[in-house]
């Protein structure tokens, strides 16, 4: 969407199958106070079966660095249980993920984490992914909503 508001209800028009980043899952899952919201909202539409989302299982990696670099073991499983939890299909890595992943990071320069968040959300059919990673830029079959661009109904804090 490369900088363009957009809203629950386009996205819901325009796709039937989402990818999260990891950066969305931070945000709900720290409270980020305005960031959580928007990330809630995204969800919310998930649980509600108004959309289908889908978390490569390196998402679950990134989030859960946080707790373990801080060595808190309680946060680690009380943040494991709250990914496990959320309405969102895991996407394993394959071979097949593994090698478009590999070809993204070469030819686009993405990251390691990113290419692979690419290549899952790809291989499960999304045809959207929401992050708030401005690297991430749209490509054949996958457009990608950034975050920050998200505006809702109501004001957020």
């Amino acid at each position: 969407m490369n900088g363009r508001s957009w809203s629950i209800p386009e996205i819901e028009a325009a796709h039937r199958r989402v990818a999260i980043d990891a950066n969305v899952l931070i945000y709900l899952l720290e409270a980020d106070e305005r960031r959580g919201a928007l990330a809630l909202a995204v969800i919310d539409a998930i649980d509600l079966g108004r959309l289908s989302g889908v978390l490569a299982t390196v998402g679950g990696l990134e989030v859960l660095t946080g707790p373990a670099k801080a060595r808190d073991q309680a946060g680690f499983e009380r943040t494991a249980e709250e990914v496990r939890s959320l309405p969102l299909q895991a996407v394993s890595l394959s071979t097949a993920i593994a090698e478009d992943a590999a070809w993204l990071r070469g030819s686009d320069g993405l990251s390691m984490a990113d290419a692979i968040h690419v290549a899952s959300a790809r291989a499960a059919g999304a045809t959207a992914m929401i992050t708030n990673d401005r690297r991430i830029r749209a490509r054949t079959g996958l457009e990608v909503y950034y975050l920050d661009d998200l505006t809702l109904n109501q004001p957020l804090p």
